[in-house]
């Protein structure tokens, strides 16, 4: 069994015992996607296959909670939040604005980028190097801010 699944069983049973169970229900939520994959692609996943599915979960979370916020659903939304913050436990730490710039500098170094055109460029210069690492969302912004 891999290290991640192995993981969230031990977290679960932490989580049983300690009788916590939002935490409880958020790591079955992930143990069920997982589980769901597996099914799908006929074959037991990897650590890096499990964590592309829990960075999945992490974005559907985030997306969830702006719109349950936009429609005035706070308590709905706070589930959400503890969800999202079970689901970040699993996944590596991710980048700081202050550690993304110096990487997005260089890139647009290398790549030769002057305006607001060369975006995709810098983008496709960026992602591969912190996939994983930080959100495409935070990645964008930064690249907007430096080239405009």
């Amino acid at each position: 069994m891999q290290k991640l699944k192995l993981e969230l069983q031990t977290e679960l049973k932490s989580a049983m015992k300690a009788k916590d169970a939002d935490r409880r229900n958020a790591i079955r939520l992930l143990q069920s996607a997982i589980k769901q994959a597996e099914v799908d692609g006929q074959s037991e996943l990897d650590d890096d296959a499990i964590r592309d599915i829990l960075r999945k979960e992490a974005k559907k979370r985030r997306e969830t909670i702006s719109e349950l916020e936009r429609a005035g659903r706070s308590s709905e939304a706070a589930a959400e939040r503890v969800e999202l913050a079970v689901t970040e436990e699993f996944l590596p730490r991710q980048l700081t604005s202050e550690e993304l710039a110096p990487i997005i500098q260089a890139a647009i170094a290398e790549v030769g980028a002057a305006s607001m055109k060369d975006m995709g460029l810098v983008m496709r210069a960026v992602m591969p190097k912190v996939q994983g690492l930080a959100d495409g969302r935070a990645v964008n912004a930064i690249v907007k801010e430096f080239l405009s």
